[in-house]
């Protein structure tokens, strides 16, 4: 099925992305929920925001990835302000010396899949077709950027009290330690822009497409005659690891991540399975019999049974009644130098990665 980029992200285009990059999210990126009404209001009273191709913009202006960083646990609470984007663009277009010509969504997951539009709208900016990881990952160099050398920094981060702060540090993994303490310090949850790059630099490792595919599979499930799994499928390739009941959660939410993991016994032809989840923000590995059989980069993901939609971890409850599905991951992802920053291993898991789509 061909997807066809929308011209603008209305109200009808903005609900498709939230269900959409909440299900292509891998379970973290946040609960969408805050981040759709603030995209709602904003392009109430701006009209829609365009959606663009990194060609269509000026090769030398500012592309700004943006995005929540900390707990998805307390971004449930703790509200953006909704004006944190104006100080974030004033310190980075005051740093680098050009101007902001669109934002991007930093992660394909959650509110990060639909807060960016909001800002993009209250600045008058267009928003990418694209974003750094096609999925969501826990940590800042997880970003396709730093597989091709390119610095996350000069970054800012922002909370709620408009208070901004920009760093320049030795490498991306040293900014991942000092913003997540920042970020802790700050409550646990921020607003922040990484990897500023012109349009011409970020043409390289931009993953494509990904705002439209979300749209899409929102819709897919939206219009579903029957089945939405079928028509999900027909978006994306679905495989189903087991159809069940969540019988057991422990969560927790320390070093600005939510941790832990659930457990879902099967139902239905799968009585007698039993499959763990284990999480960092994000579905990192599904266990079965002491068995790793889906990992990162793999988009592990809870659906809800009846309607297909994606659950996030910090909404995983006992007695729900989900589909543990797996989508392939982004191909950038799955090369020796993707693996070397989200393969099973960088989470201290003993296993190899091993495509489920291949395998299937």
């Amino acid at each position: 099925m061909t997807n066809v980029p929308p011209t603008g992200l209305g109200p009808s285009e903005l609900s498709d992305l939230a269900v959409g990059c909440t299900v292509l999210a891998g379970g973290g990126g946040g609960d969408p929920r805050v981040g759709l009404l603030m995209a709602l209001h904003a392009v109430s009273e701006t009209g829609p925001v365009p959606l663009v191709q990194l060609e269509d913009l000026d090769p030398e202006g500012l592309v700004l990835p943006s995005g929540m960083i900390g707990a998805p646990t307390v971004m449930v609470e703790k509200i953006p302000n909704g004006a944190e984007s104006k100080v974030i663009r004033s310190a980075l277009e005051a740093r680098l010396g050009k101007p902001v010509v669109a934002m991007m969504c930093l992660e394909m997951g959650g509110i990060n899949g639909v807060l960016p539009v909001a800002w993009a709208a209250n600045a008058g900016l267009p928003i990418v077709d694209g974003d750094l990881m096609g999925r969501a990952f826990p940590e800042v160099q997880m970003c396709t950027p730093h597989l091709h050398g390119i610095s996350a920094w000069p970054c800012a981060v922002a909370d709620e009290r408009l208070q901004v702060i920009t760093y320049e540090t030795r490498d991306n993994v040293w900014l991942e330690k000092l913003a997540r303490n920042t970020v802790s310090t700050l409550g646990g949850c921020a607003c922040s822009s990484l990897y500023p790059m012109t349009a011409m630099e970020a043409a390289v490792p931009t993953i494509r497409g990904t705002v439209t595919t979300a749209i899409s599979v929102g819709s897919a499930i939206r219009t579903a005659p029957e089945d939405p799994f079928d028509s999900l499928d027909a978006i994306i390739p679905l495989a189903r690891l087991l159809t069940g009941k969540v019988t057991a959660v422990e969560r927790r939410t320390e070093g600005g991540f939510v941790r832990g993991s659930a457990v879902i016994e099967g139902t239905g032809v799968d009585g007698g399975r039993s499959l763990t989840i284990e999480f960092q923000n994000e579905n990192l590995v599904a266990i079965e019999n002491g068995e790793a059989i889906a990992t990162v980069p793999d988009i592990i993901t809870l659906l809800d049974s009846h309607t297909a939609q994606g659950i996030v971890t910090e909404h995983i409850r006992y007695g729900q009644r989900v589909v543990v599905a797996v989508f392939p991951a982004p191909e950038q992802w799955t090369s020796e130098a993707g693996l070397a920053v989200v393969g099973p291993r960088v989470f201290g898991y003993d296993v190899d990665y091993r495509p489920v789509h291949a395998a299937s």
